[in-house]
C-alpha cells in the first residue's frame, strides 16, 4: 500500500494505491476491465482488504463514489469495474456508496488509447453532478481501477469540489 499526495484544485488529496501497473497486475486489470472477467474483482478485493491499514484510511470518509462509465461502455462491458470494487469495499467498511450523483454523460474515446497530452482534453466536460445534496459537506472516497496520468481523477475531483465537499480521497488498484 502506498499513499501519494495529489494537489488538485489547491487542495491536498490523498491517493492510496496498492500495486504498480505492470507485470501480472497489469494483466489481471486488463482482463478484468476488457476481457469479460468481472469475477476478478474478488481477487483484487482480497488483496486490498488483507491490509489492515486500509481500514484506517476508509474510516476518514463518509461516502464512496466509484468513477462512472458511460451507458455505452456499460452496455459493451456489462459492468462498471470501479463500481464492483466500491460495492465490496462498502459492504466491508460500512461506508455508503453514492453512485447516483456523478455521471459520465459522454462516451469519449478510451483513455487507454490516447497519449498523455490527449488524455486531459478527452475527459473535459464528460462528467456531470446530479443529486448533489447527497454529498454536500461530506468526505468522499473516489474509487477507480488505474491511475495513469491522473486526468480522469482530476476531472472527477473538479466536478465534486463544485458541491463544497469536506474532503476528497482517491483509491485505485494500481498506479502507472
Amino acid at each position: 500500500m502506498r499513499i501519494q499526495n495529489l494537489s488538485y484544485l489547491n487542495d491536498n488529496i490523498n491517493h492510496i494505491y496498492f500495486f504498480k501497473y505492470q507485470g501480472i497486475i497489469r494483466k489481471i486489470i486488463l482482463d478484468y476491465k476488457f476481457n469479460e472477467k468481472s469475477y476478478l474483482y474478488r481477487t483484487i478485493i482480497y488483496f486490498l482488504l488483507k491490509n489492515k491499514k486500509i481500514f484506517d484510511f476508509f474510516n476518514s470518509y463518509d461516502t464512496i463514489i466509484p468513477v462512472p462509465i458511460s451507458r455505452e461502455r456499460k452496455k459493451e462491458r456489462g459492468y462498471n469495474q470501479s463500481l464492483l470494487i466500491a460495492k465490496e469495499i462498502s459492504k466491508i467498511s460500512k461506508i455508503p456508496i453514492q453512485n447516483k450523483c456523478l455521471y459520465k454523460i459522454k462516451d469519449n474515446t478510451k483513455q487507454s488509447t490516447l497519449g498523455k497530452e490527449e488524455r486531459e482534453k478527452n475527459v473535459q466536460g464528460v462528467y456531470e453532478l446530479k443529486n448533489s445534496k447527497n454529498i454536500s459537506g461530506k468526505s468522499i472516497l473516489i474509487i477507480d481501477d488505474i491511475y495513469t496520468t491522473g486526468n480522469t481523477i482530476k476531472e472527477c475531483c473538479k466536478i465534486l469540489k463544485q458541491e463544497k465537499v469536506k474532503k476528497l480521497g482517491v483509491l485505485t488498484i494500481a498506479k502507472d
